[in-house]
């Protein structure tokens, strides 16, 4: 039925600044989901290769370290050029099976020089095709020492089955201009990627559902004190400060009306399965629409730039 959606919520942790390892992780991931006929499967934030736990574990902030270089320099290895290809594979899992994925991940870009890192959230739909990468728009706190801040580039929706569905990362989920630009596209499913914990989860979900009269779906990741691997650089001093859990999950569902479909789930890694019914949306827009029947364009209109920021045009 074109009105139900089978969603696979994919709670996992990375093999930590490990693309290659991590990257099967998530392939073999998208292949249950898909064995189990979800049509829809989301990982969280920045999972591809990981989320930068070190920089409030090593004195991220201080300047010119080694420690703090060399680990940048490690992550930026692990990150991902998509324009080399570096998701083809995942690609080729969403076109065999039929499945939409979004994939949060680490991306250095081409187009940016190819040496700044920005979180990311990728959509690859059913056929397999890259429709849409969004570069985080605001990284928050810590980030901001590793992470580049990126532009309305991604803001983008897709259709699947009777849905529209769209995508923010952790924190610009709170950014109200954001969301109200993916609104006003028609999204009826968001899709908010954080790197763990039902701190961010518990409390947000629930209510952009309730803002939005949309499904919403949050996806996190987890993250222990054994999850850093020994080839990591300075893990001795990384784990001088490291507690034993550092993202505990959170991943979780709301439907329409704000109310849990799924209550965030904690300490456990696997996927978490739901069928949507699309009807919901309807019925509870039926009282609120935030872009539609409960809007003024007159008084209060939002101005959008999505083109892809680039230092350098070229005109040959």
């Amino acid at each position: 039925m074109e009105n139900i959606l089978k969603v696979a919520l994919a709670q996992i942790s990375p093999v930590w600044l490990d693309k290659e390892a991590t990257l099967k992780k998530i392939e073999v991931a998208i292949q249950k989901a898909a064995n189990e006929k979800a049509e829809l499967v989301v990982f969280g934030e920045a999972l591809l290769p990981g989320y930068p736990f070190w920089l409030a574990l090593t004195d991220g902030a201080a300047w010119d370290t080694k420690v703090n270089k060399e680990l940048h320099a490690h992550y930026a290895r692990n990150s991902i050029q998509i324009e080399l290809g570096e998701l083809d594979s995942v690609c080729k899992l969403a076109k065999e099976n039929k499945i939409a994925i979004y994939l949060g991940i680490i991306e250095r870009a081409q187009n940016r020089g190819g040496h700044s890192l920005y979180c990311s959230l990728v959509y690859i739909d059913a056929s397999g095709e890259i429709k849409s990468v969004h570069r985080k728009l605001q990284p928050t706190y810590d980030e901001r020492l590793t992470w580049s801040p990126g532009d309305g580039n991604g803001l983008q929706v897709h259709p699947l089955k009777e849905f529209t569905v769209g995508g923010l990362n952790c924190w610009e989920n709170w950014m109200p201009l954001p969301r109200t630009a993916l609104y006003g596209l028609g999204e009826n499913l968001h899709i908010a990627v954080w790197p763990g914990s039902d701190h961010n989860t518990k409390d947000i979900t629930r209510f952009i559902a309730r803002e939005s009269r949309s499904f919403v779906i949050s996806v996190s990741s987890l993250m222990k004190r054994e999850d850093f691997p020994e080839t990591t650089p300075h893990l001795a001093e990384i784990l001088k400060k490291a507690p034993a859990v550092m993202a505990n999950g959170g991943s979780c569902i709301a439907g329409p009306d704000g109310e849990w479909l799924v209550e965030p789930v904690l300490d456990r890694e696997g996927l978490l399965y739901h069928n949507l019914d699309f009807n919901r949306v309807y019925e509870e827009r039926q009282n609120f629409d935030p872009v539609g029947h409960y809007s003024r364009p007159d008084v209060t209109k939002l101005t959008v730039n999505r083109k892809r920021q680039s230092t350098v045009e070229f005109k040959d």
